[in-house]
């Protein structure tokens, strides 16, 4: 169990990236869903060790990450946003030199650890390319590759499968899924689909803050009766956003079909529908620039 309490980071220009974040993070996968700048990238660096929150707490286990990082850091795996390789060196060369500076210090055991990873994410019959010719999907495979050395007992992904064709998404969500049975896994995505796909727990972040949190089943849940549904005219779409509390909008046959959020039915042809675990993100999102906005009404 990963346990954060308090935590907040302040950049030196006075940028307050992280405010008060207090989570709990079971084994298994965990979504942390939010927009670009939301304090996701900090919150997994921080978490990483790669930086020192201003204040706050947080522990791995019976491991304070902040007063023992080394050890920490034996038993984590990370891959970041961007992440550098040498690029004319092969995958597997790359991995064995990894596996060094990972501790494991017989080649028998390097041998080993490397050829199973590299079938464990499929790149076995590429191992000896050089990295520099491998597309964004078996990049971002050999970068889960390298998070898995040394069996980690906490792994940290980072916008994963941004820039993926559906194709290398897929086979990407997969070897997570099968990873995540039984260590931590934190996947940091502003990509809802990829946390609706495979998370049983998640938490939604923006300004810094923990917005939401819970078992995404049990938040769609929470948005029944609050969500309607119509088809409108493209050109009608800015006039329904001044009416209306629009959270979602989709094109679909020329026409536009927006999402409302709305307590009780708004009438004017709308229609009640299931919501999905989009339309608790962008209802979130809302509710969070709302309370930017007037503070005051803050619920």
């Amino acid at each position: 169990m990963l346990h954060l309490k308090n935590v907040t980071h302040v950049y030196p220009n006075g940028t307050k990236a992280l405010d008060d974040v207090t989570l709990s993070i079971p084994k298994g996968m965990f979504g942390l869903l939010g927009p670009n700048g939301a304090g996701k990238s900090t919150l997994m660096r921080t978490v990483a060790t790669l930086q020192t929150p201003s204040q706050g707490e947080i522990k791995f286990g019976d491991i304070d990450i902040l007063t023992d990082p080394e050890t920490l850091r034996e038993r984590l795996g990370y891959l970041p946003q961007d992440f550098g390789v040498y690029p004319r060196v092969s995958a597997y060369d790359m991995l064995d030199h990894m596996a060094v500076l990972k501790g494991i210090a017989s080649a028998a055991d390097r041998k080993a650890t490397v050829e199973t990873l590299l079938n464990q994410t499929n790149l076995w019959d590429v191992r000896k390319k050089a990295i520099a010719g491998f597309s964004g999907g078996m990049r971002q495979r050999f970068g889960i590759a390298q998070a898995l050395i040394g069996n980690p007992e906490l792994i940290i992904v980072d916008e994963p499968t941004a820039g993926l064709d559906p194709e290398e998404r897929n086979r990407f969500l997969n070897l997570l899924a099968e990873i995540g049975e039984n260590v931590v896994i934190i996947l940091s995505t502003h990509i809802v689909e990829d946390v609706a796909d495979l998370c049983p727990n998640m938490a939604v972040i923006a300004n810094g803050k923990i917005q939401l949190e819970g078992a995404p089943l049990d938040l769609i849940a929470k948005t029944e009766g609050t969500i309607w549904s119509k088809t409108i005219k493209r050109e009608e779409l800015e006039q329904y956003r001044d009416k209306y509390e629009v959270i979602t909008t989709r094109l679909f046959a020329g026409s536009t079909i927006i999402h409302i959020l709305a307590p009780d039915n708004p009438g004017n042809g709308f229609e009640a529908v299931d919501g999905g675990l989009e339309d608790v993100y962008f209802s979130t999102l809302a509710a969070t620039r709302r309370e930017s906005v007037n503070p005051s009404q803050a619920a």
